[in-house]
């Protein structure tokens, strides 16, 4: 299967003008190779996608292909207004390393079930790369039903699916139900930090982690007891990253994970404009959660 485990989502370093650090990108894929997460997604939504012009796009794949040296798969995110611009990126990334891409309907006009189906199905047809398909309306304005995502999953070329996760008491149900949508075989995975936890105990197939592409280490923990089946020590570790995701809730994964990337001295970048740095009085608290949990983070910080 292209999509299961933890897959990590790390930032895109780029300097004020929008060109992509490499070096520095290659450090942040460098820890989640060594944490042995199970794939790294670069350019997902973590990772700035629509903030990145192509040929930048291009370097960050290749930067992240030549540290993982095919140690682990490489997905991109490959999502654009225009559908023969995403096929561009997919055929791009595939060129620069990637395995998959990850596409989203990334909308300005709102678009419709026919026209998410057609973008959805020409970039699968002419990208060259494998697919998932990459439900986040919050920021695409588009939520894929569950009947457009069955359609979607039986195109030739798309085998996975990075849905919201719903609050944790509708985990179970919400698996099921996309299970049950899509062919045997295709990867069910969920995005949302906060409440992915429970997707995973409840089977889903993959946990598509903001926090896991800065520090990978409390979630790679988490995939493993998962695994073999300690779902007691899988919730303890989830309830003590609690402080964590109430920030994600307060203020957004991407800002925190950009503010404790230069708390820690992991990476110096700031995103992209017009997305500006937490204000200092919420620097402090990311500042102080961090130090609270450092020894679950990453103890060599």
């Amino acid at each position: 299967m292209f999509a299961s485990g933890l897959i990590a989502f790390p930032i895109t370093p780029m300097d004020a003008d929008g060109r992509v650090d490499a070096a520095a990108l290659r450090r942040l894929v460098r820890r989640l190779v060594d944490a042995e997460v199970d794939a790294v997604c670069v350019l997902g939504s973590t990772g700035s996608y629509p903030f990145v012009a192509r040929d930048e796009r291009r370097r960050a794949v290749e930067a992240a292909a030549a540290e993982i040296d095919g140690a682990l798969p490489l997905m991109a995110g490959v999502g654009a207004l225009r559908t023969d611009h995403a096929v561009l990126h997919t055929q791009d990334a595939a060129g620069a390393g990637a395995v998959m891409g990850l596409l989203a309907p990334v909308s300005y006009t709102p678009l419709t079930d026919e026209e998410v189906e057609t973008h959805f199905a020409t970039v699968a047809g002419e990208g060259g790369l494998p697919l998932c398909i990459y439900d986040n309306p919050a920021s695409t304005h588009f939520a894929i039903s569950d009947a457009l995502s069955a359609r979607l999953s039986r195109i030739p070329n798309i085998v996975a699916v990075k849905s919201p996760s719903p609050p944790g008491p509708e985990a179970k149900d919400r698996v099921e139900a996309l299970r049950a949508s899509t062919p045997e075989g295709f990867s069910v995975g969920f995005s949302g930090d906060a409440t992915a936890a429970e997707t995973m105990i409840a089977g889903a197939d993959a946990w598509y982690s903001v926090l896991g592409g800065l520090f990978p280490a409390p979630l790679v923990a988490f995939r493993r007891a998962v695994a073999a089946g300690d779902i007691e020590e899988a919730r303890r570790l989830d309830l003590a990253l609690r402080p964590l995701w109430d920030l994600f809730r307060e203020f957004s994964g991407l800002r925190v994970v950009y503010a404790a990337a230069r708390l820690t001295g992991l990476c110096a970048a700031d995103p992209p404009r017009p997305i500006l740095p937490l204000p200092a009085a919420a620097q402090a608290k990311v500042a102080e959660v961090i130090a609270n949990l450092r020894g679950t983070l990453d103890p060599r910080l």
